[in-house]
């Protein structure tokens, strides 16, 4: 897990790879109704993959898919509700149903409920629920539907560097998260119960969790962290999963602030989630430098 005291960095080839992708490479991404989401779906389809956008209301989501065909873009739509298992149930069986397998899967759903100003746990189970068990429950139901062959399926966590260990004050959790060989899940969702049981019980201000955006920031911590032990786990299994944080984006969660546009983030994702299968890496944190562009370091 990234930190500044480990971190080791590489850029990233700054235009898309040479194309080893198809029509029949199909494409995932939670949370695409607005913002990076929906811009990242109509980066993929515009350059030839198959994709299908999620989003939990859907009103807003059929809504997206008519914008995207105005364009000319076709995508797949199906509603998707990350923070209810039912939901992500039902999505698994009907994607399993209407796809041969799966290539790309993005998690970009999620939800803070503080601004730039505010610091409010008062939304804490929510947050983790919707930003760390959403994810990691959806992975788990669409592992088997990843596509067995010689070109590496691909998981892409956006995630955020409120969620990097160097924020994280608490000296035995983060010794215990920089212990990749030992990492596992019991031990990361051990850490996320303790944290919504101090904020239940007020005491979490004082138990060096992460000061800025708290609930936002320990629910990517988590998954940063997951990230880490299923990368380990697949590593050598055709499956790459690596992390990417946008940056401060102009999107609904940051009320329209931000260094870079939706479209931006969305471009970045996709040289992401389509480098070239000789080259890919897992395990990786992606991040934005406003000196040398787009770098990685280790989770």
């Amino acid at each position: 897990m990234a930190s500044k005291e480990s971190a080791e960095t590489n850029l990233v080839p700054p235009i898309l790879p040479t194309r080893w992708w198809s029509k029949d490479t199909v494409a995932i991404v939670t949370g695409a109704n607005k913002g990076i989401g929906f811009a990242l779906v109509k980066r993929l389809a515009e350059l030839g993959l198959t994709v299908v956008l999620t989003a939990r209301d859907n009103a807003k989501g059929q809504e997206a898919v008519e914008a995207l065909k105005i364009l000319g873009l076709h995508v797949h739509f199906f509603r998707l509700d990350v923070s209810d298992p039912s939901s992500i149930k039902t999505f698994a069986s009907w994607f399993n149903e209407k796809f041969a397998a799966l290539d790309i899967l993005v998690n970009n759903a999620a939800v803070s409920f503080n601004d730039i100003r505010q610091n409010s746990v008062e939304h804490a189970d929510t947050v983790i629920k919707t930003n760390f068990y959403g994810p990691k429950l959806l992975i788990e139901a669409l592992l088997p539907m990843f596509r067995e062959s010689a070109t590496v399926g691909r998981i892409l966590n956006i995630s955020s560097r409120l969620g990097l260990l160097n924020k994280l004050r608490n000296h035995k959790l983060r010794q215990m998260l920089m212990d990749e060989q030992k990492l596992s899940e019991t031990q990361i969702e051990e850490m996320v119960a303790l944290f919504l049981e101090n904020v239940k019980n007020g005491t979490w201000q004082s138990h060096g969790w992460p000061e800025v955006w708290t609930d936002y920031a320990v629910s990517k911590l988590a998954l940063n962290a997951y990230s880490v032990v299923l990368a380990k786990r697949y590593k050598n299994c055709g499956l790459s999963v690596n992390c990417y944080c946008p940056g401060f984006t102009q999107t609904s969660m940051t009320r329209g602030r931000g260094k870079y546009t939706a479209d931006d983030a969305a471009e970045v994702a996709a040289k992401l989630a389509l480098l070239p299968p000789k080259v890919l890496p897992t395990g990786k944190f992606y991040t934005v430098n406003n000196s040398s562009g787009v770098i990685y370091s280790k989770l």
